[in-house]
């Protein structure tokens, strides 16, 4: 039953053609969509990149709260982590980076009103009183202040203005969830100055159980303030100034545990470990005999239950002159971040493996632009300045078989790998980037694009392990080195009429190397990696069908990864060690379509729908032949869908319904690709209901997120050397009620 519904879903998504035919066109088109992909106001229509956008009231009716909410919404998108408030890895086209240390930077960046969001330990901050969001996909560098080569995340908050506006909403929902939102703000000094002022707070009981204390554990408990004014001394002059406060006090992610080891000869598999028709069995255990036999996704036994602390700050100016026909934009970041979370990382009732994670990160940005201003000028031009100022410190520590240590004369052993490692390290980082972009409109309806970017990464790195709070060093390195590119894009678009564009785009994308910042006892495993590049091939269509009831968007592509980034066990003169390292190049191509159909004035529908190849090229590790494997969160389909209805009543006001679906086909959480770090197709469904006001002041209604109640897996990571998988599980179905209200 299930599996009809959704492919019906499909089918009136994408094939839509026919239902809007049949219905008279008068006053019902799609909606014009602005986006600011190119730094000027656009229609989407017009911009030769693949860009999804979302209104803030869209992320609020999908219960989207941050930036893990967005997995799947667009074609080409994961979002996922392992950790409750840092870290999130962020997939797009399968580029991406799964490294989860503080001074790693993903191939996706963050942009909040034009700020790079750097640390991962900052990008999971809550996201409230939103404008739009906008996806966009491939490298992006001869615009934005900081280069990437998957894509960025371009998130604008609403600003303030002159009328009084005040806003408030509260959700409740399963496990006691609440999420509470406002925003209040208007006009100080009239014509001159506005400010608002935007809050949330979220915080639930958790979902999952420890059977050994008898509480619940995966709570989630975080605040966020942002205060915001916009200057406007003169009509050349705007400035907007924002200050920004996140905390996180709810638990540390508590995944479920997988025992590996078999304990009989019928268990065992060709790789070693426990088949999967053995696990939670008496059959398998983890290296200290433990197994979690109940079979119960949410309930676990853990000696210990963390909490990870996050607490966030950022102050910035985004100043705007208007010189005639060229405007002047300078935008100053200033940011830090601090996490303190302990975590019970086996997953279990003994002490094998606890790891208390200590990290401070500070950052400091100037952007500065020179760019047209013109929209009826043949020329459009954007010339840049971007610096940045770094420093990442780490003082995580690693207690490891703390249970064995009453076997050992001095209560710890270093050949046994019985001890407290901890591996404090300072990373600064200096960068500089010249960039800029030129689009001229070579006739009336063909334009050329050209842009180029250099970019200097300056790291220096010192780093120390030691064993025992210093009682033993380890291994102490001081280094410096410098990473820097070239980067640019070429692009052509054709309007074949003013309802119909095709584009053509290369564009080269680079990402720094840098230095592994996790433990490492050797001086192999702090070799630098290198720089990796991407050149990505993109041919597109945007196309408004229909008398405009039909907007419809296609793209192919073609990535050539080179010297890609990987998380990954590696040989470095004759040793195997963990690092981070640059494979062999990968291959990447596939396909998207987007569109949005005005089925009636009343119903529209929304879908998007990927196809992705994304293979590594010559690759081994340890001895592993990787070659030809799937990149890790890159499945070869994708499919999301949102169907909106409203309905008027004739007392006043209007019943609103939403219906939205998301699917994944299987996707591999490591490079080896093995089965059993995998997690197979996936449907989630949501929907709402809800009733308003005749003024679009009041509104009300219930939810229902994961309806059907859908358990999969979002992260895993493998401790072979314990005997032990760690499961990241989602979140359980929630049904909810919301309340809103504008003024």
């Amino acid at each position: 039953m299930r599996s009809i519904l959704f492919a019906g879903c499909a089918a009136l998504a994408l094939s839509t053609g026919s239902a809007v035919a049949q219905e008279s066109a008068e006053g019902v088109a799609v909606d014009e969509v602005v986006v600011t992909a190119q730094k000027r106001s656009e229609n989407l229509q017009d911009v030769p990149v693949s860009v999804t956008a979302f209104s803030g009231q869209s992320l609020t009716d999908r219960g989207v709260t941050n930036v893990i909410g967005l997995n799947n919404l667009a074609p080409g998108l994961r979002v996922s982590s392992g950790d409750a408030a840092a870290n999130p890895k962020i997939f797009i086209r399968g580029v991406g980076l799964s490294d989860f240390n503080p001074n790693s930077s993903s191939g996706v960046g963050i942009y909040v009103d034009g700020v790079y969001v750097s640390s991962p330990l900052a990008q999971m901050a809550g996201f409230f009183d939103i404008g739009q969001i906008e996806i966009l996909r491939g490298p992006q560098g001869t615009l934005y202040g900081r280069n990437t080569n998957g894509g960025a995340v371009n998130l604008t908050t609403r600003r303030p203005t002159q009328a009084f506006t005040a806003e408030a909403a509260a959700e409740y929902a399963t496990y006691d969830a609440v999420n509470l939102t406002g925003a209040v703000g208007g006009g100080v000094i009239p014509g001159v100055l506005a400010v608002r002022a935007a809050g949330q707070l979220v915080d639930d009981g958790g979902y999952a159980y420890n059977r050994v204390t008898g509480n619940d554990l995966n709570e989630t408990r975080y605040w966020a303030l942002r205060l915001s004014a916009l200057y406007t001394p003169t009509e050349t002059i705007e400035a907007l100034f924002q200050v920004n406060r996140f905390a996180n006090r709810g638990d540390a992610t508590q995944p479920q545990h997988r025992a590996l080891f078999p304990l009989t000869p019928g268990a065992t598999g060709s790789d070693g470990f426990c088949t999967p028709a053995f696990y939670g069995t008496a059959q398998c255990s983890d290296a200290f005999g433990y197994v979690d036999t109940d079979g119960e996704d949410r309930a676990l036994d853990a000696n210990s239950e963390g909490k990870d602390k996050i607490d966030l700050f950022g102050a910035s100016a985004h100043i705007t002159w208007e010189l005639g026909q060229v405007s002047l934009v300078s935008v100053t970041a200033w940011s830090w971040a601090h996490r303190n979370a302990f975590e019970n990382t086996d997953a279990n009732p003994y002490q094998m493996l606890e790891i208390n994670y200590l990290a401070r990160q500070r950052q400091f940005t100037q952007e500065l632009r020179l760019q047209s201003n013109d929209p009826d000028a043949r020329l459009k031009w954007v010339l840049g300045a971007y610096y940045m100022d770094e420093t990442v410190k780490d003082a995580s520590t690693q207690d490891v078989l703390r249970d064995l240590r009453p076997f050992f004369p001095d209560g710890f052993s270093l050949a046994d790998s019985v001890a407290a490692f901890s591996y404090p390290y300072t990373q600064s980082t200096k960068s500089y980037a010249a960039f800029g972009q030129a689009d001229y409109q070579v006739t009336d309806r063909l334009t050329a694009t050209v842009g180029l970017r250099y970019s200097a990464d300056d790291k220096s790195f010192d780093y120390r392990s030691q064993a025992e709070g210093g009682l033993i060093v380890l291994l102490t390195s001081q280094q410096n080195k410098t990473f820097s590119a070239w980067s640019g894009r070429l692009g052509l678009r054709y309007e074949v009429s003013d309802d119909v564009g095709v584009y053509a785009t290369y564009n080269r994308g680079f990402k720094s190397g840098g230095f592994f910042g996790g433990l490492a006892t050797t001086p192999e495993e702090l070799i630098p990696y290198d720089n990796e590049t991407l050149d990505a091939f993109e041919i597109g269509l945007k196309s408004e069908l229909l008398e405009r009831r039909l907007r419809l968007n296609l793209s192919a592509f073609y990535y050539d990864y080179q010297d890609q980034q990987v998380f990954a066990q590696a040989l470095r003169n004759g040793l195997t060690v963990l690092v981070l390292d640059n494979a062999a190049n990968s291959e990447v191509y596939g396909a998207e379509i987007e569109a949005t159909a005005k089925i009636t004035r009343n119903l529209s529908i929304d879908a998007g729908l990927a196809l992705l190849d994304a293979t590594y090229g010559e690759y081994v590790s340890q001895g592993d032949d990787f070659s030809g494997n799937r990149l890790p969160q890159s499945p070869k389909l994708t499919f999301n869908m949102a169907a909106n209805y409203s309905h008027p009543l004739p007392a006043g006001g209007e019943l609103l319904g939403t219906v939205d679906a998301a699917y994944s086909s299987k996707v591999y959480f490591d490079n080896s690709n093995a089965d059993r770090l995998s997690q197979d197709g996936v449907w989630v469904v949501g929907a709402q209901a809800g009733w308003r006001s005749t003024d679009g002041r009041i509104e009300a209604g219930v939810f229902a997120r994961n309806l059907f109640d859908e358990t999969y897996v979002v992260s895993i990571s493998n401790i072979d050397s314990l005997g032990e998988d760690l499961l990241g599980l989602n979140r359980p179905r929630s049904l909810g009620a919301f309340l809103r209200y504008r003024y």
